[in-house]
């Protein structure tokens, strides 16, 4: 059984309670299986083993500040645990490093990002549309693109389509609006997203960028403009985290899928939580029948 492993995934979680709920598994190789140690030390790093169960993608890599050596191991062990990885920020020392213990490792230079996975998630339903309003966001919104891809969602994308010539931006438009969700990703003044946001009856995600001239201040300028636009529902996160939008992003089309096929968080079906009529009753003492008092008189 599946189950029977050190640890447990977000599948795995799901069939074995799906089998609990069935009569086919016994409440004690539920404990062992959850009990197992959520957390790998490493001395320099605490893996939280149990992130893929929560959220439904194992613990992402910071790479910057981290030695080659450090992000290599780290991934190594949510490999074995998961199958899969990411690691965001690195460099090619990070890249050569992983590659020893991981040789099928994909790096991608431009976005500074690495990752692994021995199976591909499936791909929900939906789409998440991502906007890069100049060639320069590129890797910003690449590494939104990888993170949303690796996380089990289909991606299309719109590149150089930003405010400056907006008949770019409208040419897709009616395939942007089928969208479940947006990433606006824009340097220099950020009007991207706010264009998108009023245009769009979609959740729309809105990343500022560090390309620009003197007044762009290295981000914080789009950055003032995203948070202080007027399109209604707009969310924004920091300067350069294409990651983060990649990530809300995926969490967002997840919803939207579950929603559509009728299960609820984490992939369990609405119902799960109803016992079978074939379900194996929990064991216990068994409540005597009371004896029906005879409510005729004699005549």
């Amino acid at each position: 059984m599946p189950w029977q492993a050190a640890h447990v995934t977000s599948t795995e979680a799901i069939e074995l309670l799906e089998s609990l709920l069935a009569g086919r598994t016994s409440t004690a190789e539920v404990l062992r299986a959850f009990q197992a140690a959520p957390v790998a030390d490493l001395g320099f790093a605490q893996i939280d083993l149990h992130r893929s169960l929560r959220k439904g993608f194992p613990e992402v890599i910071y790479g910057e500040g981290k030695t080659p050596e450090q992000v290599a191991r780290i991934a190594q062990k949510i490999v074995q645990r998961d199958g899969r990885f990411l690691a965001t920020r690195v460099g090619p020392e990070h890249a050569r490093a992983v590659r020893r213990l991981i040789p099928s490792a994909s790096y991608n230079q431009s976005v500074r990002c690495i990752s692994f996975e021995r199976v591909p998630l499936k791909k929900r339903p939906g789409t998440i549309a991502i906007l890069a309003a100049g060639t320069s966001d590129l890797p910003v919104a690449e590494e939104a693109a990888l993170t949303a891809e690796i996380m089990g969602n289909r991606v299309e994308r719109y590149y150089d389509v930003g405010v400056a010539g907006l008949h770019r931006l409208l040419r897709h438009l009616e395939a942007i609006q089928r969208a479940n969700v947006v990433i606006a990703v824009a340097g220099m003044e950020g009007a991207l997203p706010s264009v998108v946001g009023g245009l769009v009856g979609r959740p729309v995600i809105a990343v500022p960028t560090s390309v620009g001239y003197g007044a762009h201040l290295g981000g914080l300028t789009p950055l003032f403009g995203m948070l202080t636009s007027c399109a209604s529902g707009l969310t924004v996160v920091n300067i350069n985290n294409g990651f983060g939008a990649g990530c809300a992003a995926s969490q967002i089309n997840a919803l939207a899928a579950d929603a559509a096929a009728g299960v609820a968080r984490n992939g369990l079906p609405v119902d799960a939580l109803k016992r079978p009529s074939n379900a194996r009753k929990p064991a216990g003492r068994s409540k005597a029948r009371r004896p029906t008092r005879d409510k005729r008189r004699s005549a």
